[in-house]
């Protein structure tokens, strides 16, 4: 098998997923939109005919919601760049071709963005799915590439663009997703109401 899909997570903590979301909605209902999203993802890579890890941010664990057979790994890194560069260096220690890595944060995120981006790395270097927050909810390579993950200012609206010079300055031929909502705060998760249709934030004005 060519293709591999990366999937980082963070494990089910009650007051360590969601963090900003929490302080307008608190840590309970954070972390249950967190579980819905996790279930989501889940959904979504089981339709998809290629390789996949989750990495955990934590622990691996083994009773949970991930298709029989899915490869589980543990985050290794000092930071969100870190982390990811080193589960793409696995990747392609283990021979992928092609491999693609996203988060559990984007509800809109379907199989056939997936199916593209692993398509779309059959004639290009790199893919990348900008998220509305200045981030990205995709990013996919042909080859080990340190520096797309180096000198990036993690969380902060500055990611996307960063990471598009890295591509432009080796001259890395890429194609860009469509652009799609990252869940992070009550703005976005009032976009889709179906995730959490009892949702009571603590500052009721909010809404």
């Amino acid at each position: 098998m060519d293709d591999l899909l990366i999937i980082f997570v963070k494990n089910t903590i009650k007051g360590k997923v969601k963090t900003r979301l929490a302080q307008d909605i608190g840590d309970d209902q954070a972390l249950l939109v967190y579980k819905r999203l996790l279930e989501k993802t889940a959904a979504v890579v089981s339709e998809g005919q290629f390789a996949k890890w989750v990495f955990y941010s934590d622990q691996i664990e083994e009773n949970d919601l991930w298709e029989a057979g899915i490869g589980k790994k543990l985050q290794k890194g000092s930071d969100l760049g870190e982390k990811m560069a080193n589960a793409f260096k696995d990747g392609f220690d283990a021979n992928f071709r092609r491999i693609c890595i996203i988060g559990s944060d984007c509800y809109e995120l379907n199989i056939e963005i997936i199916w593209s981006a692993f398509d779309q790395l059959k004639t290009h270097d790199c893919v990348i799915g900008p998220a509305n927050d200045g981030g990205y909810y995709l990013l996919g390579m042909t080859a080990f590439n340190d520096e797309v993950f180096e000198a990036k200012d993690w969380s902060t609206d500055q990611v996307f663009p960063q990471t598009l010079e890295s591509f432009k300055s080796q001259n890395l031929f890429y194609h860009q997703l469509p652009e799609l909502t990252d869940i992070d705060t009550l703005e976005d998760l009032q976009k889709f109401p179906q995730i959490l249709p009892n949702l009571n934030p603590i500052n009721n004005w909010k809404i």
